[in-house]
């Protein structure tokens, strides 16, 4: 414990003037341990850790400038020994208020005089292999410095053709950046990280209202961000609002309207790096128009990026304006119609570097940024064995950021930077393709996004790697039985890894979700899964974790089939009827009853949209059943009875439910009858009853 004082004591206006503030650092050594925990008034629970080397710092903002008198900081038990504690203006020029080259840890009380708005610990020596680590860091002073005004600096693009640049407040400007996924709630806790990744900037696709707090926090992490405005159909492929740009003009005054309210409200924002209008509709005009309208669709849209262009400018002379889309197609149509744009931007994923051929060949005269980019997506794979996207391992996705990074910078003096996407937080099917990090987990991606804008990854523990994964049986594993995950497994620092196996219904019922899975380790990167009860491709996912806030995952489909039965079908290919069939063509009819007993898994018996329904299969003689299987279409019965019969007139009821769930009904009987009939009573859809598969054995 150290108490310097060598200048008295604040008089009674003396107060702790950090807690609460924003704070950020060099590093942290996880998402637990962030710049925040250390002004957050908890003395004991919670702790800032950065990473093991030196130098590293944590710096708090006080929102204004204060008379300091002193600061007290509470080690954990990694502690410095050598550091200063120095104030700034700005955020950028520093001055040393005091020196300590002998600490010991625990509570060190320290003696300040000056001002500042800006006050931060600056490690320079470690006792030992550990980082540095503050319970709190707790900054005590009052009112009455000079609080100078926030940095605004104009945002232009200059330069002549093929030799821009981007220069925010006269320096010259990169943009290192990323797409932003989290809430604006959880800003606080995400914004330090994309900061100690070397990231500058952020990415948002809408403003409004809401986007003053993260504004306010980004800046406050020395971020700046591109401010995003939706416009119809934005997207890209599959995407919904088809607009009419040629003749809505009230759509079009009204987002011109709401549009320039966000630019009046944030212009001056300290956070504000530019203005895009629109995202990928050039593109996605394709999903509403065709042929000549197409065409008059997309002059008529860019026209009117080029009216939301000219608006900002006359409220905001000093943020650029720019306009993305994800096909290089569009930069004709903005070339033709959009001259009022500062620069382009685009989306662009494994094509990326195509992107310099194609402005080469379009003779543009306007430089650009990529707006997103990263691995290869779902549509530029090929399909696997199961007929899905086949997903690039993580290994892969990694070496895609650095392609991606290096095509941008490799188009120097006209591409002015990117922002790769994702930083975002989610756990489900997208969120492991692309994210950067996956329910808080960082990534192999992670690490090699920080290493580009970084220049390395010195110190840096690393994720596990998976490679090699299979599975078996991948294209008929029995639904609700075991099927076979192997992979090998390592880890680059030694970690003891934690795995787990997590399923996805993505392509088998369009759920996105990661669902843990049940399954068992069998040893040597070997697991035993038990597959789910719909049919259907569905991914599976091997999760490895390492401890330190790190994950590898890789992922693999596999084909979910209804389960064999023992014995003979008798049902197949016998004389079947129903109470009603479906013949529309257009729902890939007709589907007779016929369809259920042929033992085939694409085709499938369909009944009208009402209940009850039936259908029967004539067995030929009396025969010894003891079991039923039952292959639904998502059109699937939720009460029904199995009914046996020797004549076709009289039934009896053999088994009955009101729980059906859809998934592959195995149920055993005791029965003999020559007819076996499915009451079917209520549907578990607005559709009809449907099935694939009727099958009664003996």
């Amino acid at each position: 414990m150290l108490t310097f004082m060598a200048a008295p004591r604040a008089a009674a206006a003396d107060s702790v003037i950090s807690q609460g503030k924003p704070a950020t650092a060099s590093s942290s050594e996880g998402a637990g341990y962030a710049a925040s925990a250390a002004v957050d008034g908890n003395l004991t629970g919670t702790r800032w850790a950065s990473a093991w080397s030196d130098p590293q710092w944590i710096q708090v903002d006080l929102g204004q400038s204060y008379n300091l008198s002193r600061a007290v900081l509470t080690w954990e038990g990694a502690f410095g020994k050598g550091y200063q504690i120095q104030a700034s203006d700005n955020g950028t020029d520093w001055r040393t208020l005091t020196t300590v080259t002998n600490g010991d840890g625990g509570t060190d009380e320290l003696a300040l005089s000056g001002s500042g708005r800006y006050v931060r610990m600056y490690g320079t020596a470690r006792p030992g292999g550990y980082g540095y680590s503050l319970w709190e860091f707790q900054v005590y002073g009052s009112s009455g410095g000079t609080t100078p005004p926030p940095p605004t600096g104009a945002v232009a693009v200059t330069g002549t053709q093929g030799a821009w640049q981007l220069k925010v407040g006269g320096q010259p400007y990169t943009v290192k950046g990323l797409t932003w996924g989290p809430s604006v709630a959880d800003a606080p806790k995400y914004m330090p990280d994309v900061k100690s990744m070397g990231a500058n900037t952020i990415r948002t696709w809408g403003t409004d209202g809401s986007t003053k707090p993260l504004l306010d926090t980004a800046a406050a992490n020395g971020i700046k961000v591109i401010n995003g405005f939706w416009l119809q159909p934005g997207g890209g492929p599959g995407s919904g609002g088809c607009v009419n740009y040629v003749t809505d003009t009230t759509y079009k005054n009204n987002s011109l309207t709401e549009f320039a309210k966000w630019v009046d409200a944030y212009k001056s924002h300290p956070a504000t790096l530019m203005w895009n209008v629109g995202n990928e509709s050039v593109l996605g005009l394709q999903n509403c128009y065709s042929g000549t309208e197409l065409e008059n669709q997309r002059n008529a849209y860019t026209s009117f990026v080029n009216d939301v262009a000219k608006k900002i400018h006359s409220i905001d002379p000093d943020h650029p304006v720019t306009s993305t889309d994800a096909w290089t197609g569009a930069w004709p149509y903005y070339k033709r119609n959009a001259p009022d744009l500062d620069l382009y931007s685009m989306n662009s994923y494994n094509n990326l570097c195509a992107v310099r051929t194609d402005w080469e060949a379009g003779g543009y005269t306007k430089p650009y940024i990529i707006t997103e980019t990263g691995p290869a997506g779902e549509w530029e794979v090929p399909n696997d064995v199961n007929g899905v996207p086949d997903e690039p391992t993580d290994v892969q996705k990694a070496a895609g950021y650095t392609k991606a990074w290096n095509c941008i910078t490799g188009h120097a003096g006209v591409a002015l930077g990117g922002t790769l996407f994702h930083y975002g937080t989610e756990h489900d099917f997208g969120g492991v393709w692309f994210n950067l990090i996956s329910g808080d987990l960082r990534r192999l991606s992670y690490y090699a996004v920080k290493k580009a804008y970084t220049g390395s990854n010195a110190g840096d523990n690393t994720p596990p790697v998976i490679s090699n994964m299979t599975v078996s049986p991948a294209t008929s594993a029995p639904a609700g039985k075991e099927f076979t995950v192997q992979a090998n497994i390592s880890d680059p620092n030694g970690d003891t890894v934690t795995n787990k196996i997590f399923l996805s219904g993505n392509y088998a019922s369009g759920d996105k979700a990661l669902v843990p899975a049940t399954w068992r380790s069998t040893g040597n990167g070997t697991f035993a899964v038990t597959a789910p009860e719909k049919l259907g491709v569905w991914k599976v996912y091997i999760q490895s974790e390492d401890g330190h806030g790190n994950a590898g995952i890789e992922t693999k489909s596999v084909r979910v089939v209804a389960p064999p039965v023992p014995g003979t079908n008798l049902a197949l290919d016998r004389p079947t009827t129903a109470s009603s069939y479906q013949t529309d063509p257009t729902g890939g009819c007709p589907c007779t009853p016929a369809m259920a007993t042929d033992n085939s898994g694409s085709t499938r018996w369909a009944s009208d949209w009402s209940d009850p329904q039936w259908l029967q299969v004539d067995l030929g003689s009396s025969k010894s059943i003891r079991q039923i299987q039952l292959v639904w279409d998502p059109a699937y019965a939720k009460s029904y009875e199995v009914q046996v019969s020797d004549d076709g007139t009289n039934w009896r009821s053999a088994y009955s439910t009101t729980a059906g769930n859809g998934d592959v009904d195995s149920i055993a009987v005791n029965a003999t009858g020559r007819y076996v009939r499915l009451n079917l009573t209520a549907r578990g859809t607005a559709w009809g009853y449907s099935l694939y598969q009727f099958g009664v054995y003996s």
